[in-house]
């Protein structure tokens, strides 16, 4: 040790050897992947680590790992609040249709899907994505961020594979929003086709437009997490869904109970999931560790606090006592009308997207039941007209003019050179919640109607009062066995 100190201080104390600009003399450069011959794995990693270093950010890339985490924990979060929502003999079934999606999404994911969304242009006017881009993640890279261009224009400094798995959370609980408008109605053999289906022909072509640098992103429309792409998809489908399949039988005596939670302690776990993953689902797409995704979550909070509160209100008024189902679905919607604006609103805009989605999506739903839309759990009343009025709002609440330069913009503007208030901004988001909606409201249909084609889609009124045992051989509580076996009037 004392002789390794003493040559540490010779070779400091040694002037340094002038250099000279004979190029014959010059050293030659340091590669940057250097050899390593005892050790070909070292060479190798060392390789990757180095030319990866200038393109990924490991603090992004573990925040975008945990929020994709989040995400799929929303999954049977979902499950959770759907299933204590229903009515007891279909809660498997409510469970299974939504656990179901969480497989065969990623599966088709992999093959086509993802480059069905984020793939190069496959059309003139970027409807979406080419299929063989990223099949199979063909040219999803490990240790760099997809290529400019072929991912429609996204920059973060994330694995391509961590961005693939990020999004497909999201495909995955798209699609399964919509099972709780048609509960008790749709066979799980008819669910399965048609989920494929409507990944490919719905879901795609609009995360494309809208995420994947298509259509509407070149006409400057803007959806933070998922207002357009995941709450206006889903709660328009569903009431295409309900327009083949029709109102659910009833019981003899039983339509004061059509409607009534089974379970609130399942209704309020699956709330509180939901909760907790909308912080990654929302704060995630902000794609990096940074101020955008701490408004994002700010805002995720302010609104469904005060959705919940408004929501509360109004059972109050309504109903004369403010329940706990209440409050989970106020919440809820709130979370879904902040989704499209998160990271481009201030957190007092947020408060006001929050207490304006309380009475707008209440109102919904309560025109849904008026018109004759037996949507069970009042998807599109929350989801689509939540989504809708978020993606709207969005053109009047985000910030002004002077957050139009990314270099200029004062310090307080939210997400600097992107989106400002406006008309303009106001009529490109209109239009695009508009035609999302016609959209999947007429491909659902036509999907559905095909898919019954080739297979019966409605469960027999027989069957309806015993989903779970008709269906999956199970049974949540088999204490009530003996009450399934009650004839069913069907309406």
């Amino acid at each position: 040790q004392v002789r390794a100190r003493a040559q540490l201080r010779f070779r400091l104390a040694r002037p340094p050897t002038p250099t000279t600009l004979d190029p014959t003399k010059q050293k030659p450069p340091r590669p940057l992947c250097p050899p390593f011959p005892q050790s070909r794995e070292e060479s190798v990693w060392s390789c990757l680590v180095s030319s990866a270093k200038m393109a990924i950010s490991p603090a992004d890339t573990g925040f975008i790992l945990l929020c994709a985490g989040l995400v799929q924990l929303m999954t049977p979060g979902l499950a959770f609040f759907y299933g204590g929502l229903v009515r007891h003999h279909n809660s498997v079934g409510m469970m299974t249709q939504n656990f179901v999606s969480l497989a065969l999404t990623s599966i088709i994911w992999v093959l086509f899907l993802f480059s069905l969304c984020f793939g190069e242009d496959w059309d003139p006017y970027g409807f979406i994505g080419n299929p063989f881009t990223f099949a199979f993640f063909r040219n999803v890279g490990v240790h760099e961020p997809l290529e400019e261009g072929a991912s429609g224009g996204v920059t973060a400094k994330i694995p391509g594979l961590l961005f693939a798995l990020y999004q497909c959370m999201f495909a995955v609980i798209t699609p399964a929003l919509m099972t709780g408008a048609f509960a008790d109605r749709l066979r799980y053999k008819a669910w399965l086709p048609f989920l494929f289906l409507w990944l490919v022909v719905v879901y795609a072509p609009w995360c494309h437009m809208v995420w994947g640098g298509g259509l509407l992103a070149q006409l400057g429309v803007v959806d933070f997490a998922g207002g357009i792409v995941v709450h206006i998809t889903a709660g328009f489908s569903c009431n295409a869904i309900l327009l083949v399949l029709g109102r659910r039988a009833i019981q003899p005596g039983g339509e004061c109970h059509m409607d009534t939670p089974h379970s609130l302690p399942l209704v309020f776990l699956g709330t509180a999931m939901l909760w907790f993953g909308w912080f990654g689902f929302n704060c995630g797409s902000a794609l990096a560790a940074n101020g955008i995704a701490v408004v994002a979550g700010w805002n995720s909070q302010i609104a469904a606090a005060s959705a919940m509160m408004a929501w509360t209100t109004l059972d109050w008024i309504f109903k004369g006592k403010p329940g706990l189902s209440g409050k989970c679905v106020g919440c809820i919607a709130g979370l879904a009308t902040i989704t499209p604006a998160a990271g481009f609103v201030q957190p007092a805009s947020a408060l006001l997207i929050g207490v304006l989605s309380a009475p707008v999506c209440y109102l919904c739903v309560l025109l849904s039941k008026a018109i004759g839309f037996d949507d069970a759990l009042d998807v599109w009343g929350v989801h689509g007209m939540g989504g809708a009025l978020g993606t709207v709002l969005l053109g009047f609440l985000a910030d002004g003019s002077e957050c139009a330069s990314l270099e200029k913009s004062p310090d307080y503007c939210v997400n600097p050179g992107t989106v400002v208030a406006g008309l303009p901004q106001f009529k490109v988001q209109l239009l695009a919640a508009v035609c999302c909606a016609v959209y999947s409201f007429g491909a659902t249909y036509l999907l559905l109607r095909i898919t019954g084609c080739c297979m019966r889609v409605i469960l027999p009124p027989e069957d309806q009062h015993r989903v779970d045992a008709a269906e999956h051989g199970e049974v949540a509580y088999y204490h009530v066995l003996h009450a399934l076996s009650k004839p069913f009037v069907s309406n």
